[in-house]
């Protein structure tokens, strides 16, 4: 008999099925893995404190603070730059993992980085990073880097000048700490927020760590503010050229013309800056700057 086309359907369907809950096999394996995984951070924090664990650990405690300091990352890598995510275990993870040991450095500078910085890079805690790093200096004296970290915490992620001033002062203080850091409190004390004081400032925790990825986030910041401070430049600019001719230029080309700039300037990433017909530059809507100032907008 002569299979009807319903027929042939039906038996593709059926040797199909085997295949598709085979091809499921991984996939579950991986969401298994990931929820065990997640669970285990919960239960850690929950249930789990530094001071008891280093009790439990039998002299063994910088060992267990290694596999801790492992999760961290990997809790962090998991997350950072997605949408809609949170990093609300970093903090706890952080504290168990210097609890049990507590001249851990990296885990104190890599906690102040990304507990302080807002989403989609971090928990957007900068009293919970000021706090960890507060503790790292107690357990950790004449490290100065960790006072500059607390500085940059309070004067870019706080606002808080005169605590910003103090830690660069006092972290001046430390052996072996660069002279740059007492100017630096000066001018911070003097003159609060600048574009000029916060590059600096970046490019000293940019050559401060080894650490990749602090290095990374330093960079971005280093991105943005040169972005920002050379569109300020040439918003002004546009205004010299309107007092002028009564008009904003309709392009970069037309300020070239008038000898007022020399070349077409571009952002970090290469993309020639923009102007609106409010005289206004802006940066490239193709531009990947877009999404690196969205990321590290402050509040």
């Amino acid at each position: 008999m002569t299979a009807t086309p319903r027929r042939i359907q039906v038996r593709i369907a059926a040797a199909a099925i085997p295949l598709l809950l085979l091809a499921l096999v991984p996939v579950e394996r991986r969401i298994e893995v990931r929820t065990n995984l997640l669970q285990q951070e919960t239960r850690d924090t929950l249930f789990a404190t530094g001071s008891m664990l280093k009790k439990l650990s039998l002299g063994y405690s910088s060992l267990l603070a290694d596999i801790y300091w492992t999760r961290v990352v990997q809790y962090y890598g998991a997350r950072v730059g997605k949408t809609g995510v949170n990093f609300d275990l970093l903090a706890p993870l952080l504290d168990i993992t210097t609890t049990l040991d507590p001249r851990l450095v990296v885990a104190y500078r890599f906690g102040g980085t990304f507990l302080a910085e807002p989403p989609p890079i971090g928990a957007d805690q900068p009293q919970q990073a000021a706090n960890l790093l507060i503790r790292g200096i107690g357990a950790n004296p004449g490290r100065w880097q960790l006072y500059s970290d607390l500085g940059t915490i309070y004067y870019w992620h706080m606002r808080n000048y005169r605590a910003a001033a103090q830690a660069f002062w006092q972290g001046g203080d430390m052996p072996d700490a660069p002279p740059w850091m007492k100017a630096f409190a000066a001018h911070v004390a003097e003159e609060g927020i600048s574009a000029d004081n916060a590059r600096f400032m970046w490019n000293q925790v940019y050559k401060s760590t080894t650490d990749e990825r602090i290095r990374r986030n330093a960079l971005n910041h280093l991105k943005v503010i040169t972005a920002q401070s050379e569109m300020a430049q040439l918003t002004q600019i546009d205004g010299n050229y309107q007092a002028k001719f009564g008009r904003y230029p309709a392009s970069i080309n037309e300020l070239i013309s008038a000898g007022m700039m020399r070349g077409i300037p571009k952002d970090p990433e290469g993309f020639a800056y923009r102007i609106g017909p409010d005289g206004k530059a802006f940066l490239d809507p193709a531009s990947p700057m877009n999404a690196l100032v969205a990321k590290l907008a402050q509040k």
